[in-house]
């Protein structure tokens, strides 16, 4: 059994830090594209609420962040990446949005696993800075871990 199945107690949140090298450009992707409220800062970090969860963006050398691919479902998808799972609709609007502000996507939301276990909605697409995001959706995440 998942974590899912086995508990009445809300999901901890993760705690996630990544390299930012311009805390204003990071400020208006997670905050004002992203929709990610702001916590605490300093002239070297912000803390964001990424829909429930703690990530911070740490001034760094940005120059080293390299790209790795790996091949799904005949996408080349970025690795290491992060992001979070949403409902349905929190999904699809947020897919507008990121359209609406420009966002160029690696990989077009779309739904895999259509009508199989484990159907779910993606999408991926690069910050600012390189740091590859995905954002996924079930219309029932009792089948996030369905085979």
């Amino acid at each position: 059994m998942s974590a899912l199945e086995t508990t009445q107690q809300p999901i901890p949140p993760f705690h996630l830090a990544f390299p930012v090298d311009d805390l204003e450009k990071a400020r208006a992707f997670y905050g004002d594209t992203m929709g990610c409220g702001e916590g605490r800062s300093s002239s070297e970090w912000i803390d964001f609420d990424f829909f429930g969860h703690q990530i911070v963006a740490h001034m760094a050398d940005c120059s080293h962040n390299r790209l790795h691919l790996s091949s799904v479902d005949d996408h080349a998808v970025p690795i290491p990446h992060f992001g979070v799972v949403l409902n349905m609709t929190q999904w699809e609007d947020l897919a507008k949005k990121l359209k609406a502000a420009g966002t160029e996507f690696v990989i077009e939301p779309y739904i895999r696993f259509k009508g199989l276990p484990g159907e779910q909605a993606t999408m991926f697409f690069h910050d600012p800075f390189g740091n590859a995001i995905e954002i996924k959706a079930f219309a029932d995440l009792k089948s996030l871990f369905a085979k």
